[in-house]
């Protein structure tokens, strides 16, 4: 009876070990999703796909280089956590333009480069970006104004990939009254930590 008793406790230990418990503010899937076939332009005119994906983690972030605040906010913030995560573990950061009419690959590139020109900052067609973002649990909903000037609602959050190329978490961001909403950089390396383990 002591054996079974204490194979128990054992499975029960191990299970919850499998588990980490992650913060409020991100979906941590237990079951990791593959992600579909695409095809995207980065800032060097090279073409990145699904297969670009495994051998490191991929912190993937949607936005467009008009953007005023968020995206601005955000890579910022996501430069802070590549410089402290960057010599623990393989770390790609992809910014996802989903501008693309006003968004070229000069533009990207000079763009990108004023966080750090190490990361990534990739389009494509509308085509191509819908079913992608999608895919990857995040949304965007563009303006048909022929306006030069328009907004692109985007989603403040992160997606995170893992080194299999599988959909791993999204970290969301913070919303608090009368402030914009961005990631929490503390938060979102603690929950990456554990996640990574």
């Amino acid at each position: 009876m002591r054996y079974i008793l204490l194979g128990i406790v054992s499975v029960l230990l191990l299970g919850c070990s499998e588990k980490p418990v992650v913060s409020d503010l991100t979906v941590h899937y237990q079951q990791p999703k593959l992600i579909k076939p695409f095809a995207l332009t980065d800032q060097h005119g090279e073409i990145l796909t699904e297969q670009d994906l495994p051998g490191q983690w991929t912190l993937l972030f949607l936005g467009y280089t008009s953007c005023p605040d968020i995206c601005p906010m955000t890579l910022a913030k996501l430069a802070q956590v590549h410089q402290r995560l960057q010599n623990s573990v393989p770390l790609s950061i992809w910014f996802i333009s989903v501008d693309p009419q006003r968004d070229t690959v000069e533009k990207r590139q000079a763009y990108i480069d004023y966080f750090n020109h190490e990361f990534k900052a990739m389009s494509g067609p509308h085509a191509t970006l819908f079913p992608f973002v999608r895919d990857i649990g995040l949304i965007y909903a563009i303006n048909n104004s022929e306006d030069s000037e328009y907004y692109v609602d985007h989603s403040a959050s992160v997606a995170l990939i893992n080194p299999n190329g599988e959909l791993a978490a999204i970290f969301k961001a913070k919303y608090t009254a009368n402030e914009i909403p961005l990631i929490d950089v503390a938060t979102l390396i603690s929950d990456f930590n554990l996640i990574a383990m």
